[in-house]
């Protein structure tokens, strides 16, 4: 086999691994499969796992917040059956997505979110990589649409209904990629009246995957064969 031939062979090899590693993956996915027993309260809740992605062992959505009277449940989704939903909102209270990011980078985050007439409506979404100690802001502030209300983007969710669009997706900082663990946290901005409800559904951590040391050599060694050739 001449020169070429090889150069070219181990190029093509290279460049499928880099595209493969290139290409978007979902790490973790949170489609609310599954339904919050009846009268579930306290300060804080584990959702559990996510229902998808490769990642989604040792995740965890959860929310956390200051009165322990606060009720946890599953009304129907943003076109899907569950949600994950939560009343009695203070300011600092959250909902949290905890996961590893080995493996990946470019990482990015993306979820719907809706209200009731007294919900919360101002969030901020900050990461924290060491577990909480430091955080770093993603989103100063967003707003979350009042389900029903007249306007744009404004349906109420139903499981069997339309989906409702233009919800949150965000890049998170390069300081995501590749770590052990990574939280995200949407954060309640305000205190509202405590039967405000505020609820999210398909929650998805995106990234991909990290170039293997071997496809950058097999670069290398393609371009080392494409010299010794000329």
């Amino acid at each position: 086999m001449n020169t070429f031939i090889k150069s070219t062979i181990v190029a093509t090899i290279a460049a499928s691994a880099l595209s493969l590693s290139a290409s978007g993956a979902i790490i973790a996915s949170w489609s609310m499969a599954t339904t919050v027993a009846t009268g579930t309260a306290g300060t804080a809740y584990n959702y559990g796992a996510a229902d998808g992605g490769e990642a989604a062992a040792g995740s965890m959505l959860s929310s956390s917040h200051t009165a322990a009277v606060t009720v946890y449940s599953s009304p129907s989704g943003n076109g899907s059956t569950y949600s994950f939903s939560s009343n009695n909102w203070t300011t600092g209270n959250y909902y949290q997505v905890s996961l590893s990011t080995t493996g990946y980078e470019g990482i990015s985050i993306s979820w719907d979110q809706t209200r009731s007439g007294t919900g919360p409506s101002s969030f901020e979404l900050v990461m924290s990589t060491n577990g909480g100690a430091n955080w770093s802001t993603l989103l100063t502030s967003y707003t979350v649409i009042q389900a029903g209300l007249a306007g744009t983007n404004t349906l109420s969710w139903t499981a069997t209904g339309a989906a409702q669009s233009g919800f949150n997706t965000t890049s998170a900082a390069a300081a995501a990629a590749n770590q052990g663990s990574v939280l995200f946290r949407m954060r309640s901005l305000v205190t509202t009246s405590s039967a405000g409800t505020n609820r999210i559904d398909n929650v998805i951590v995106s990234g991909s995957m990290v170039p293997a040391p071997g496809a950058i050599a097999l670069l290398g060694l393609a371009g080392l064969l494409s010299r010794r050739r000329r």
